[in-house]
C-alpha cells in the first residue's frame, strides 16, 4: 500500500494574506492598522500592512500569533523577519505582504503610510470582524 501523498498547501492571494495580516493584527489589538496596495508602485511586494502596538510587548505577541496561525492554517512562512527580539519594529515578509509593527515613536519617525501617500489604501472592516466574533 502506498502512503498517501502530501498535499500542497493551498495557495493564498496576496491580497488574502495582506487581509489575513491585518485582522491577526487587529485580533491582538493592534491600532491604526492600514493596508497599503503597492501593486502599482513597487514591484518587490503587493501590499504593506502597516500596524501600531502600544509596546514591545504587544509587538512580539503580535508577530507570535501572525507566524503561529499563518503556518498552521495555511502552511505560510515568512520569507524573513527582522526585530521579533526587541520588538520596536517587526517586520515579517511574506513576499507578497510585508507586515510592519511598530511602537508609536518609530512608526511617527517613519511614517511609512507618508512615504508610500501614492499608495491606495485597502478598505478595510475590522469592527465588523469584531462584532462578528
Amino acid at each position: 500500500m502506498r502512503p498517501a501523498a502530501k498535499s500542497e498547501p493551498e495557495r493564498v492571494d496576496s491580497e488574502a494574506v495582506a487581509r489575513l495580516l491585518a485582522e491577526i493584527a487587529d485580533s491582538k489589538k493592534a491600532e491604526d492598522v492600514v493596508v497599503l496596495d503597492m501593486r502599482s508602485v513597487v514591484g518587490y511586494t503587493d501590499f504593506l500592512i502597516v500596524a501600531s502596538a502600544r509596546n514591545e510587548r504587544q509587538a512580539k505577541a503580535i508577530h507570535d500569533d501572525v507566524h503561529l496561525r499563518l503556518k498552521r492554517e495555511h502552511g505560510l512562512l515568512p520569507a524573513n523577519v527582522e526585530g521579533e527580539s526587541d520588538g520596536q519594529w517587526v517586520l515579517m515578509d511574506y513576499l507578497d505582504a510585508v507586515l510592519h509593527v511598530f511602537v508609536p515613536e518609530l512608526r511617527e519617525r517613519y511614517r511609512l503610510e507618508v512615504l508610500w501617500a501614492e499608495a491606495p489604501r485597502l478598505e478595510l472592516d475590522l469592527q465588523a470582524l469584531r462584532d462578528s466574533a
